[in-house]
């Protein structure tokens, strides 16, 4: 339990993805309404059992809770702590029906919604302060590399803001169907800006100084979050104004644009993973990059395919959905193999010639 890190969510988010993926691709569930239920109720057991694992991890490992709050490489995954709730909470009112039935599946997002939304706001505000102040060894010492995980606490927001108008959807006509949207909106432009803002250093930090080490190249595929989400969240909110045909040209406008750099971006970070595999890329709870971000493009070619009846688009949906399904299978049984195995969760090697910390010097002692 020491070495519990919120990168744990990612396991949450990504099998939520394939669930809520699925019934955006077969047109709410189909044929495959109960396997994605089964998806579902899952990702619903996972993130009680992460959630209940890290309270524990605070109550008995503070000391380590807090040193991850001071690490670069390990607070950005603060916003899938975020993401995680809000990711099954959007399950919920789609296959999630089929598990909790109609009646309990509105007031299951919107308990989901409320905590995702809060932590999401913590985090898009809370880990770039801690990047920037608190995660430097001194004041003279030079700031992180940016990385593509900088994106996780930033795309958080962006997730509520498409979970936002489903439940507008549900609200009746009036002031709180208003505020959701107009939330759902400030939400976007937040998390748009600050995407926007980082995506232009992941970009440089690759030209200028070339790939990434090879344990951190699945995460190339993060950048895929930002671009699939706001798709997805463009098209919920035209969904949400009715009689606004306006709406609906803007998130085709902005959607099939986005959409193809989306995929030109997949291209190269799959032209990255295939040269890391050849050089003995090791497995890490990065893998889980290949599921959330690949399933927000899903979503986002979904809503595109739905809105202009393109068969084009819909075969792209499919495909990224194959992939994902893919990516969610490996990385859940390597996952699976590396808890029985006792390697994960393990504690990162210390840096060569580090002494070893007081804790450690502790449990390793005489009797011991």
């Amino acid at each position: 339990m020491r070495e519990f890190g919120p990168q744990w969510y990612a396991a949450v988010m990504g099998t939520a993805s394939v669930a809520v993926a699925g019934w955006a691709v077969s047109g709410s569930g189909g044929p495959v309404r109960a396997p994605l239920a089964a998806v579902w109720a899952l990702s619903a057991v996972l993130l009680a059992a992460v959630a209940t694992a890290r309270a524990l991890h605070w109550r008995h490992h503070r000391d380590r809770a807090r040193a991850q709050l001071h690490d670069p490489a390990v607070v950005p995954f603060y916003g899938c702590a975020a993401m995680a709730p809000l990711a099954v909470g959007i399950g919920a009112l789609g296959p999630g029906r089929e598990v909790v039935g109609d009646r309990a599946a509105l007031p299951v997002a919107v308990a989901l919604f409320a905590v995702g939304c809060a932590v999401a706001v913590l985090a898009a505000a809370a880990v770039p302060y801690l990047l920037v102040v608190r995660d430097r060894p001194a004041p003279d010492a030079p700031a992180a590399e940016p990385s593509p995980v900088w994106l996780l606490p930033l795309v958080a927001p962006m997730v509520a803001a498409a979970f936002g108008p489903l439940l507008a959807a549900a609200a009746p006509d009036g002031e709180l169907r208003r505020t959701l949207l107009v939330v759902s909106l400030g939400l976007a432009g937040a998390s748009g800006l600050a995407a926007l803002a980082v995506l232009p250093l992941v970009l440089a930090r690759l030209f200028r100084q070339g790939p990434l080490p090879l344990a951190l190249t699945p995460s190339l595929l993060l950048v895929l979050g930002p671009l699939g989400q706001s798709t997805t969240a463009a098209n919920q909110l035209a969904d949400a104004l009715p009689g606004r045909p306006y709406a609906g040209l803007v998130a085709v406008g902005y959607g099939v644009p986005v959409m193809g750099f989306a995929l030109l971006w997949l291209a190269l970070a799959a032209a990255m993973l295939v040269r890391a595999a050849r050089r003995g890329l090791p497995f890490t709870l990065g893998w889980w990059a290949f599921t959330f971000p690949v399933g927000t493009c899903v979503t986002g070619a979904a809503a595109l395919a739905q809105r202009t009846g393109l068969t084009l688009l819909w075969v792209v949906a499919a495909a990224l959905y194959a992939l994902l399904v893919t990516g969610w299978a490996v990385a859940g049984w390597r996952t699976v193999r590396g808890l029985l195995s006792g390697a994960l969760p393990a504690a990162p090697p210390p840096a060569p010639g580090a002494p070893l910390p007081a804790t450690a010097r502790t449990r390793s002692g005489p009797g011991r």
